[in-house]
């Protein structure tokens, strides 16, 4: 039995799919079966910094507690004040999981999982390569075989191609779009048939550009509507295309063990340098110049990781509060 299948868990999220797909990677690792507690801060306390927020044990829903939780995840600033709330309510029975820096109440803490570009260390950091997230074989087999059928008349290789957009750090161009498509149509030009999915970030007229420039290929092009291929992309590909925008998209892809290609946008920053560079050195990841190579690597694991180090810590936690 997984230490957590009989323990109440939490999750704190602030709202954001990233930040919550990280959370329920961990707790699937962890073999728990979390409540989703969503944070509502209100444009004060937005505006305040966390330290500085009033009840914030009053921004989530509290209302099944006591007993509080064993073990609380998180992700996001946002979450930092109510879940150092709840650490407090509950009396010390509480381990509390951070997933990137939560910027207040790092000593706090149980253990926060920080990617290493973020540079955190202390004595409660478990360093992370990328993001955590959902990715198993197993969970990828099973997706794969609901779309199997679907795109079975695509050709092989199969190229998975995951398009982000523009970001904080990031722009998607028109020359962007001319490059990527170019570069598409040559790995189809040598053979290969394209699985292509896009995020909201790609924007309506980015996502015409590249539809009208992959028309003639031999490319399955998900238009948003029914079940989410995503999952079976990773899972049928034989190599995976991703735009350098999406630190959650590039961990999912270096999970899988297969070539990850990166495709360029404009700008960036020294976060995502280091992430890139960090990968590249690894093996796991190579320039898109419209070549399809095939290469091993040792996939991340940062969730597998960062669930062992969750148990190891709690069951310290938890036998140093037992009664004696």
């Amino acid at each position: 039995m997984n230490l957590f299948s009989n323990k109440r868990v939490w999750i704190v999220t602030d709202g954001k799919a990233g930040h919550l797909n990280q959370c329920l990677g961990l707790a699937d690792a962890l073999g728990a079966s979390p409540e989703i507690k969503q944070v509502t801060p209100g444009a004060l306390r937005k505006a305040l910094p966390g330290p500085l927020w009033p009840s914030p044990l009053k921004t989530i829903d509290t209302s099944s507690a006591p007993p509080w939780p064993n073990l609380v995840i998180a992700a996001g600033r946002l979450t930092a004040a109510p879940v150092l709330a709840i650490r407090r309510a509950a009396g010390g029975v509480t381990f509390c999981v951070q997933i990137q820096d939560p910027i207040y109440g790092r000593a706090q803490i149980d253990l926060i999982a920080a990617p290493a570009h973020d540079r955190l260390s202390g004595p409660n950091v478990v360093e992370t390569s990328g993001a955590l997230n959902q990715i198993t074989p197993e969970r990828c087999a099973a997706e794969a075989k609901k779309f199997q059928a679907t795109l079975s008349y695509l050709p092989r290789p199969l190229v998975a191609v995951l398009i982000g957009g523009t970001s904080d750090q990031y722009r998607m161009t028109g020359p962007n779009i001319e490059a990527l498509v170019s570069n598409l149509k040559s790995v189809c030009a040598d053979g290969a048939g394209l699985a292509v999915t896009m995020s909201r970030r790609t924007g309506s007229e980015n996502e015409e550009a590249i539809r009208s420039g992959l028309a003639d290929l031999p490319a399955w092009i998900w238009d948003g509507t029914g079940q989410n291929p995503y999952l079976a992309f990773l899972g049928l590909a034989d190599a995976i295309v991703v735009t350098e925008d999406s630190v959650s998209m590039l961990s999912e892809a270096c999970s899988t063990g297969k070539p990850v290609f990166l495709a360029s946008l404009d700008g960036g920053s020294e976060k995502f340098g280091r992430f890139h560079t960090l990968l590249r050195d690894r093996g796991m990841i190579r320039p898109f110049a419209g070549k399809h190579d095939s290469w091993s690597y040792r996939p991340l694991a940062d969730t597998a990781n960062v669930a062992q180090q969750v148990e190891r810590r709690y069951t310290a936690f938890a036998s140093d509060r037992a009664p004696s």
